[in-house]
């Protein structure tokens, strides 16, 4: 068994996580300043229905949007009602005399500014950025190569992040865990890793399988660590393990496959089994983390999902069934949920 999996690095990657995460979140802004949003909801405070009926968006990456601009302070809202701050009104309205839209309008052309307006229009994700084919990225993970590049890049993500997972999840009364979506299967190594009697299955599609089978050899945990191919979305969940995992999985999702995802695991679970979320969380107003809400623009662009807030996910997990939810804040602005069957 590989080392690396139950001690972490000597220094914090914090910082080198948010830069990637951050990438699109100016671009929307430059689109909010384009379409000029700000002038409008000036005069027309407006709920997320009428945002979106006033200027032909969809609702999720219309809320993206809006939670965006809650969390960079230029606009606030009350019982549902989204209006300026101060900020937003003195600074990005047409007619203000601090108004800086001016100081934007080269930037209107940016590739991603494009993908991101077309998005809003749609609802639907625009290309991966580093294919060429004209793919998503869900459509993209059916290539090998393609597959290979994103899997690495969870990885090396994940094996940081997994180390504060392993310490806020008491796993000592189970036995079995599921990690759903699980890609390299890097979770389930740290996991069982720190938990010398537990055995985890991986879940995912091909051509992913293959490439978590590798990888968990290579870490020294095949005995332990298994995989199973089969499709999240389409496939009954495998009976047996009594913990379920989500990590960095619900956020490629909109909601209702979201709901979904969660009513086929309390399905599959026994009595007295919990699922496990792990995700970067926005506070239950929807008003930050900033950086929660730059990573969601990212995920909105590429993926049919976005970052849930606490609230959300609470929600979701109780039409679901499950109870006795609880948060505990994990490494690099990302969280965990728990609850229990």
């Amino acid at each position: 068994m590989t080392s690396e999996l139950t001690v972490g690095p000597h220094t914090d990657p914090t910082l080198l996580y948010r830069y990637r995460d951050a990438l699109y979140a100016a671009d929307l802004f430059i689109v909010g300043l384009h379409l000029d949003f700000f002038t409008w909801l000036g005069a027309h405070p407006s709920t997320l229905g009428g945002v979106c009926a006033a200027h032909g968006f969809a609702e999720r990456p219309a809320d993206v949007m809006l939670t965006l601009f809650s969390a960079m302070g230029l606009i606030q809202q009350h019982d549902g009602l989204f209006a300026l701050t101060e900020t937003g009104r003195e600074h990005l309205t047409g007619g203000a005399p601090w108004n800086l839209k001016p100081y934007y309008p080269s930037l209107d052309d940016r590739p991603i500014a494009r993908d991101l307006l077309e998005v809003l229009r749609t609802g639907k994700p625009a290309n991966w950025a580093a294919q060429n084919a004209g793919k998503d990225w869900h459509r993209s993970m059916e290539s090998d190569e393609f597959a290979a590049s994103f899997t690495a890049a969870m990885d090396c993500r994940g094996l940081f992040l997994a180390q504060s997972l392993a310490a806020a999840v008491d796993l000592r009364r189970h036995r079995h865990l599921l990690d759903i979506g699980g890609g390299s299967g890097v979770y389930a190594c740290v996991l069982a890793a720190h938990n010398s009697h537990l055995r985890a299955t991986v879940l995912d599609k091909p051509p992913v399988d293959r490439i978590a089978s590798a990888a968990i050899t290579k870490r020294g945990l095949a005995d332990r660590v298994s995989v199973v191919a089969r499709d999240m979305l389409a496939d009954p969940f495998p009976a047996g393990p009594d913990v379920h995992l989500y990590s960095n999985v619900l956020h490629d999702w909109d909601r209702p496959v979201v709901e979904e995802l969660l009513r086929k695991s309390y399905a599959a679970l026994p009595a007295g089994g919990r699922v496990v979320v792990h995700e970067a969380f926005l506070n239950a107003e929807k008003t930050g983390p900033l950086h929660v809400a730059e990573y969601s623009v990212l995920l909105m662009h590429a993926s049919e999902g976005r970052c849930y807030s606490v609230a959300e996910m609470e929600r979701y997990l109780s039409a679901a069934r499950f109870s006795s939810c609880s948060y505990v804040s994990g490494s690099a602005a990302r969280g965990i949920m728990i609850a229990r069957k």
